[in-house]
Formats: structure tokens, sequence, C-alpha cells
């Protein structure tokens, strides 16, 4: 069973100064459509979690496949953005076999970096992550064994506190991808 793809865009950009996600990035194309765009390819039935700002792309990402759900407590961080979205894909009658948690800030990973990443959860990794040069990187992979402690974040670190915990279970899989380690905070780091 494949597992949902869950694409994290309810951030402030408080570094980047305006909402980065909105920033174009490649052929005048908005950086969270890029990401949308790359997730979808892979997990076309995957859920993007948006602030109430973004409301705006919300038939965009609809085109491109993804569930839009608004998570209207996203000042709460990123946990709160994760336990937003499996809610909403169980809501939505989508069963699956784990998340892979996508950033939307990421636009210059490559598609086959999250197929690679899908392929393990399907062959049953608990928890994985790509590494390029040794680093780990995003997006990050769950099987269905940390859906309690998922739902349960409601905090700014995201998963981080599960990867810690578990860190035995974390498949890292190696991946000629620099984009799994670059995500864009400010306007100087966009290539």
């Amino acid at each position: 069973m494949k597992p949902l793809g869950i694409l994290l865009a309810a951030g402030k950009s408080t570094r980047f100064g305006s909402n980065k996600l909105l920033y174009p990035v490649i052929d005048n194309t908005p950086m969270i459509l890029l990401c949308a765009e790359k997730l979808a390819s892979v997990l076309p039935d995957s859920v993007a979690v948006i602030s109430s700002e973004l409301i705006g792309l919300t038939t965009q990402l609809e085109q491109l496949g993804l569930a839009v759900v608004i998570n209207e407590q996203a000042e709460l961080g990123m946990g709160s953005s994760i336990s937003c979205a499996i809610r909403a894909g169980e809501s939505l009658s989508q069963s699956s076999g784990g998340w892979l948690i996508m950033l939307a800030d990421m636009p210059y990973l490559h598609s086959q970096t999250i197929q690679q990443l899908v392929n393990q959860l399907e062959k049953g990794a608990s928890i994985v992550a790509p590494a390029y040069n040794q680093k780990r990187g995003h997006p990050v992979g769950f099987s269905q064994t940390y859906k309690n402690e998922l739902l349960a974040l409601n905090k700014d670190k995201g998963a981080r506190e599960i990867l810690k915990k578990y860190h035995e279970a974390l498949e890292l899989v190696p991946v000629n991808d620099k984009g799994v380690l670059l995500d864009i905070d400010q306007l100087s780091d966009i290539l």
C-alpha cells in the first residue's frame, strides 16, 4: 500500500521577508507549486497543508491532484500541520501505508528521490529519509507504526523528536540529489 504524501506549506516564512512559497523559482512557477507537482508525480493523492494566506492556490493544487487542507492552527508549527494532514487523509478515506512528509520549500528535490523513498516504505521500512554525501535530508517517511505519535504532534519541531526517539529504525537511502538538503529560508538560498 502506498504512503500518503503530505506537503507542508503552512509556515510563516519569517526569514524570507514575504511568503516564500509564492516566490517564482523555476520558469516563473511559485515554489509551492513546483514542490506539489513533484510530490503528485509520485503520490498523486497527496494532501497539501496550507495556511489561510495561501487559499488562492487551492485550485492549482487541486488540479495537480492534491487535497488541500487549511491548518487553522498553523501558528503552533510544523507538528500541527503533520497531524492535521494525517487526520485529513483519514477523513478523505485515504488509507495509507504510512506517510511521506515533504516540505514545500524544497524546489530542487528530484521526483526520483521521492520515488526511492516510497519504494522503501512499500518494502516495509519503518522510517526513511534520503542521504546526500552521508547527510540526512528531506522528505522523511514513516510507516503506520508511528501514527499515534504523529497525530500527537503540535509543536514547531515537526517529527524531529520521533526521529530522535527511534533513530535505530531510521533507514537512510543514499541519493545523488543535493536537493534533499536545500530548503529555501531566505532569498539568497535561491539557486
